[in-house]
């Protein structure tokens, strides 16, 4: 049974910083893309970032470009999300999800996490 599980998350004063990893088991990330995806209240599911499972490219969205990074550990089965400077817009349920594709298209992931909640305010 697949499973991927996000930690992490929590309340952060903006400006500050988090560092958000999704750990799969019955998986081996190794041969996956990943992809970290967010939704805030009343809002759709949107890209954040993705990693390519062979070369390790990594792409991100316009309004998290330079702040965030994606990286994984291969030996963990782990991939992580650095947040900073994040600020008050960046408040969400995280979560991470892989697919066989290189894609930014919810639709083209198969499996999921819970999320994490991230909180940024002062």
């Amino acid at each position: 049974q697949v499973q991927l599980v996000e930690s992490g998350g929590g309340l952060v004063q903006p400006g500050g910083s988090l560092r958000l990893s999704c750990a799969a088991s019955g998986l081996t990330f190794s041969n996956c893309n990943v992809g970290w995806f967010r939704q805030a209240p009343g809002k759709e599911r949107e890209f954040v970032a993705r990693i390519h499972w062979a070369s390790s490219t990594t792409d991100y969205a316009n309004s998290v470009k330079g702040r965030f990074t994606v990286s994984r550990d291969n030996a963990k089965n782990t991939v992580y999300l650095q947040m900073n400077n994040l600020k008050p817009e960046d408040t969400a349920v995280y979560y991470c999800a892989a697919s066989s594709m290189f894609t930014w298209t919810t639709s083209r992931y198969d499996y999921w996490g819970q999320g994490t909640q991230v909180t940024v305010s002062s």
